[in-house]
C-alpha cells in the first residue's frame, strides 16, 4: 500500500483539528447557554407582576397626585396592578435610589421630578446618583406652574405688599417646602437671593406635612407646584402671590408671573415623569411609554391631570432625556452663580 506523502498528512491533520475545534467551539456555546443569566424579560411577556411606582416624597403632595392618577389606569392598561409606594427624604433622593438600586426589569419605576433630576443633586454634592447616567427615562406625564401663596395672617394679598412686610420684617416669616434641596428650596432660595429678602427654610419629609403646617400658620409661605396647592388657595386658606409659568393661570387671572414681576429666573415650571433603573430593555422602555401616552389621550385622565393645575405633555423617552439634561444644566448654573448649598 502507497504511503501517504507528508503533504497530504498535515492537510488531513489540520482538517481534524478544524473539526476538533468546531466541536469544542459548539459544546462551549451550549454549555454558556445553559449556565448563563437569563435574559430580561421581552415585552410581550411584561408585566406578568405588579409593577411599583415609587414616588420619593410624602403622600398629599403633586408627585403623589399625579402618580397616583397615573398608575390607576396604566394598571387595566398593562393588565398588572400598578402600585405607588411612597419613600420620602433626602429631598427625594430616598426613593430615587430605590429605583437606581433595582433591577432593569421593568417592575420598580420612579416617579421623577424637578427635584429628583435636577434640583436635589445639583445643590447637593453628596447626592448618591447621577439623574442623567443612573435611569432610564420613560416619558414626561406632565408640566406644573408653581405657585408661590402665604398664610393668611401675612399682612399682604398681592406681591408688591408681600415684598415690601417681607423687606420690613426680615426674619419674622418662614417658609415651608418638601425638603432640603428640592426644587422648591432652590426656587425659594434664588427668589431671596434676587430680592434681598431673608425667610427661614423650614424643610418637612414632602408638600402633604409642608402643606398642612402652612395651612395651620405653623409656617407663612409656600412656593409649590400647583396640583398640591391650589385647592388651598381656592378654599381661602391660602394667599396666592405670584406662579412660575408661561402664563397665567386661568384658575387665578389676577396672579402675576415672575417673568411679570421682572424675576425671569425664578419663572421655571417643575414636572412630573417616570423613570426606570439604567439599562432597563428598549421593548419594555417603550411598552411603557406607548401605555402611558394611551392613558394621557382618554379624556377623563387629561381632566384630573388638568384640574390640578398641570399640563399634559407625555413625550417620548428621547425626549424627556434631553429635557432632564436641561433642566439639571440650569439648576446647577443658578447653584454656582447663587452660591448656594445645603449648609
Amino acid at each position: 500500500m502507497p504511503r501517504q506523502s507528508t503533504a497530504t498528512g498535515s492537510t488531513t491533520r489540520r482538517a481534524l483539528a478544524s473539526l476538533a475545534g468546531a466541536r469544542v467551539l459548539r459544546a462551549l456555546a451550549a454549555l454558556l447557554a445553559i449556565t448563563a443569566p437569563a435574559a430580561p424579560a421581552l415585552a410581550q411577556d411584561y408585566p406578568n407582576r405588579p409593577v411599583r411606582l415609587v414616588v420619593p416624597f410624602a403622600p398629599g403632595g403633586a408627585s403623589d397626585l399625579v402618580a397616583r392618577i397615573i398608575a390607576e389606569r396604566l394598571s387595566p392598561l398593562l393588565g398588572q396592578p400598578v402600585v405607588v409606594e411612597n419613600k420620602a427624604g433626602g429631598g427625594g433622593a430616598v426613593g430615587a435610589m430605590e429605583v437606581v438600586k433595582a433591577r432593569p426589569d421593568g417592575y420598580t419605576l420612579s416617579l421623577a421630578t424637578v427635584s429628583t433630576v435636577a434640583a436635589n443633586p445639583a445643590i447637593n454634592p453628596k447626592n448618591p446618583y447621577d439623574p442623567v447616567e443612573d435611569f432610564t427615562p420613560v416619558t414626561n406625564i406632565a408640566a406644573t406652574p408653581m405657585l408661590m401663596a402665604v398664610h393668611p395672617g401675612l399682612p399682604a394679598r398681592d406681591y408688591a405688599a408681600y415684598l415690601a412686610e417681607l423687606r420690613r420684617h426680615p426674619g419674622r416669616y418662614n417658609y415651608a417646602t418638601a425638603g432640603a434641596g428640592g426644587v422648591s428650596h432652590l426656587q425659594m432660595e434664588l427668589f431671596k437671593s434676587l430680592t434681598g429678602v431673608f425667610v427661614a427654610h423650614i424643610p418637612y419629609r414632602g408638600s402633604g406635612p409642608a402643606l398642612t403646617d402652612t395651612v395651620a400658620g405653623v409656617t407663612q409661605i409656600m412656593f409649590d407646584p400647583t396640583p398640591s396647592i391650589l385647592p388651598f388657595v381656592k378654599d381661602g386658606k391660602l394667599v396666592p402671590i405670584a406662579v412660575a409659568s408661561s402664563r397665567r393661570l386661568a384658575e387665578l387671572p389676577g396672579v402675576p408671573t415672575f417673568r411679570e414681576l421682572g424675576l425671569e429666573q425664578v419663572n421655571r415650571m417643575a414636572f412630573y415623569g417616570i423613570l426606570g433603573p439604567k439599562g432597563m430593555p428598549a421593548d419594555i422602555t417603550a411598552k411603557l411609554a406607548s401605555a402611558v401616552r394611551t392613558a394621557l389621550a382618554e379624556p377623563a385622565v387629561r381632566a384630573r391631570i388638568e384640574a390640578t393645575g398641570a399640563i399634559v405633555v407625555g413625550n417620548t423617552a428621547a425626549e424627556f432625556a434631553e429635557q432632564i439634561r436641561a433642566e439639571y444644566a440650569v439648576y446647577k448654573r443658578v447653584v454656582s452663580q447663587q452660591k448656594l448649598s445645603l449648609d
